[in-house]
């Protein structure tokens, strides 16, 4: 028979954890009003991962979307991925040409602060116009190109920090 391990609840929308549970260990014993005990359901939409469980709990006609799983595969989950910490991205960021063709509009400058899909500039190929946005926020380092300029596959174009 599996042994059983601590149970890892956490918020589905912030993702923040909320609590580890031993299962083995008996909840103190409360008596709370029939309108504040909590009603556990499952929730409108599967978890995101294997392993989770999604559940909506209601108390006190409060409604919140947890996940819980199993708090060591919690842990090797954590381990195994990236924090959010250290997923953002703090160095320089080249934009560069994704299709040959002509510069024909540029829609910021150096010094601009701009957020994640904010408009950089326009490359015209095959008649056709292709706007390429900001991968994420940050500050305009550099504009390499100019309207007017032809660039090839790769070339840079702007520079983002």
């Amino acid at each position: 028979m599996a042994r059983l391990s601590r149970l890892r609840v956490t918020d589905r929308v912030t993702g923040g954890r909320i609590a580890e549970i031993d299962p083995t260990v008996a909840p103190l014993a409360t008596v709370a009003p029939p309108s504040e005990r909590p009603i556990v359901l499952p929730a409108p939409s599967p978890a995101g991962s294997r392993g989770l469980i999604a559940v909506e709990v209601v108390v006190a006609g409060w409604r919140f979307e947890l996940e819980v799983e199993d708090a060591s595969l919690a842990e090797l989950r954590e381990r195994a991925t990236i924090g959010r910490d250290a997923a953002t991205h703090h160095g320089p960021t080249e934009v560069r040409a994704i299709i040959p063709g002509r510069v024909v509009a540029v829609a910021v400058m150096a010094g601009d602060a701009v957020t994640a899909g904010q408009r950089l500039l326009a490359v015209e190929a095959m008649k056709m116009e292709n706007e390429l946005r900001a991968p994420r926020d940050g500050t305009v380092e550099r504009v390499v190109v100019a309207v007017g300029e032809t660039v090839e596959l790769g070339d840079p174009l702007v520079v983002i920090r």
